[in-house]
């Protein structure tokens, strides 16, 4: 009966294997996440597995008090639609927290945030 039980289990394996669908997750930005960097960045640049929906693609950049730092609506570069870019007003030293939110051509919405240093 033992036999019997493990055969079935190991037909049904293969099932459970099955890849789940696919969402837009960060795979890098610059500056990179939970850096410190020298110089104040002009831009802040998100790079995802997956290709964006502009109209539905965010980045918001906020300085220790809250205040945003960023120049406005973010843009998804159209020589590379997994790249989402938005400039950055100069920053002076200090800690900046980073908040994204991004929907993937396969419809999916993923969000996250992370935070960099400028200075020391």
């Amino acid at each position: 009966m033992r036999y019997a039980t493990l055969i079935a289990l190991m037909a049904l394996l293969p099932l459970g294997a099955a890849p789940a669908a696919a969402h837009a997750t960060l795979d890098r930005s610059d500056p990179p996440v939970g850096s410190t960097v020298a110089t104040a960045p002009s831009a802040l640049t998100l790079t995802f597995t997956q290709n964006l929906e502009p109209a539905f693609s965010t980045i918001e950049v906020r300085d220790e008090r809250g205040a945003r730092v960023d120049t406005g609506k973010a843009q998804v570069d159209p020589g590379n639609r997994r790249l989402l870019r938005v400039g950055l007003r100069g920053l002076s030293p200090g800690r900046y927290s980073v908040r994204w939110r991004v929907l993937s051509v396969d419809t999916h919405k993923t969000e996250g945030n992370f935070a960099f240093r400028v200075g020391r």
